[in-house]
């Protein structure tokens, strides 16, 4: 009879101390309720403490972690400034406790609130990675990005809609890593966009700029030559392509490359005068005397192609009055043969430079070209000016 008694009050004091847990979870969700989230959160963590004996039933209890997720979500959510000291990172304990819910509903009795709250916890996600952005906490940006991928990969979220794929938050993650310096994320996350074909052609130069800034150009110029493959028509992706050729010193590729952007805009200035440069770096001064002029043609104020086309003419000058400059000073008549040649040079030069000086008033390397060429051409009151300008 005795050993009864004891059996019966060891019972009663077990089920007491379970029942005690349990209150604690149930005062965690009033309190919230309530508004009181610091002594919801004390609460909780007392049903989980996993040093705490009479916590053995509540720490395996769905809706314990459900509870703990919509106090950490509180947090998140609130204005309170002492309210947020409670978590530095409230929305990750929130997933995690839902994550921990979910593990232990092994009946699936709390599927559909389950779901719910991780559906709403994306909002919640969305609204801290845009407010990260804005103050270029790009880290941060990038970690809620890619824990709303996370959360729509969890089964009980995939089974709604098992093809969807969420191509702007996924692009939205490569540009996150972009600007936190992940390159190899930023990589990946560009390459899955591509994939499903969001953003079209444009995220081909994303994926090269990627891989350019791991000084990786091999990886870049490929990126750029799958985008050609799939948008021939896209001449950003060819313009990258020609870059990085001519950074290669690719010239003959450079070239193949700038013809065919030519051909699909004849147009285009910009194409011309990046074939005009080219022809100079092979040292065909030739053909990039012409292209330029067709350059110029399409645009009569594309500043670059000016001032390329009279430092040519100058440069030729310059060479022409070296010549001079060794003629025999006892054969005069052939230096002043050789002087003239030079000054037709510079004649030449001439209007060029002073329409980039039109069109760029302080460009300090026309302002010292047209010196240099009115002192030559004996235009001294021009000169003077100039020199007025540069303040000598």
């Amino acid at each position: 009879m005795k050993k009864t008694t004891i059996l019966l009050a060891l019972v009663v004091f077990t089920v007491s101390a379970v029942f005690a847990q349990k209150s604690k979870v149930t005062s965690a969700k009033k309190s919230l309720d309530e508004g009181n989230v610091g002594e919801a959160l004390e609460m909780i963590n007392e049903a989980i403490d996993p040093n705490n004996e009479k916590a053995e039933k509540t720490i395996s209890d769905p809706e314990t972690w459900e509870i703990r997720s919509d106090i950490f979500t509180a947090i998140a959510q609130s204005s309170d400034p002492e309210v947020k000291k409670l978590s530095d990172d409230p929305l990750t304990l929130s997933i995690e406790s839902l994550k921990k819910a979910i593990e232990l509903d092994t009946k699936d009795k709390n599927t559909n609130s389950l779901k719910y709250k991780l559906t709403m916890l994306t909002n919640d996600l969305t609204t801290q990675a845009v407010e990260a952005f804005k103050v270029e906490n790009y880290k941060l940006a990038l970690k809620s990005f890619e824990q709303i991928l996370d959360i729509q990969n969890i089964p009980i979220i995939k089974a709604d809609d098992p093809e969807f794929v969420d191509t702007i938050i996924i692009f939205n993650a490569g540009l996150a890593a972009f600007n936190a310096g992940d390159f190899d994320k930023a990589i990946k996350y560009y390459e899955e966009s591509a994939e499903y074909g969001y953003n079209g052609a444009r995220t081909y130069p994303l994926i090269s700029s990627s891989y350019m800034a791991k000084k990786d150009t091999v990886g870049a110029l490929n990126a750029l030559k799958r985008g050609f493959e799939k948008y021939p028509n896209e001449q950003t992706v060819l313009e990258g392509m020609i870059q990085i050729f001519i950074d290669l010193n690719q010239s003959d590729e450079a070239m193949k490359y700038l013809q065919m952007a030519i051909d699909k805009d004849p147009t285009a200035a910009r194409y011309r005068f990046a074939q005009g440069r080219l022809y100079e770096d092979l040292g065909d001064e030739e053909n990039a005397i012409e292209t330029y002029q067709k350059c110029l043609e399409l645009d009569p104020n594309f500043f670059n192609a000016l001032y390329n086309l009279g430092a040519i003419y100058y440069n030729k000058g310059v060479e022409q009055f070296n010549i001079a400059r060794d003629v025999p000073a006892n054969e005069n008549e052939k230096y002043e043969v050789e002087m003239k040649k030079a000054d037709d040079w510079f004649e030449k030069s001439l209007p060029y430079m002073e329409k980039c000086l039109s069109l760029e008033p302080d460009d300090h390397g026309t302002l010292e070209s047209l010196k240099n060429l009115y002192y030559r051409l004996q235009k001294m009151d021009e000169y003077n000016a100039v020199l007025e300008k540069l303040g000598q």
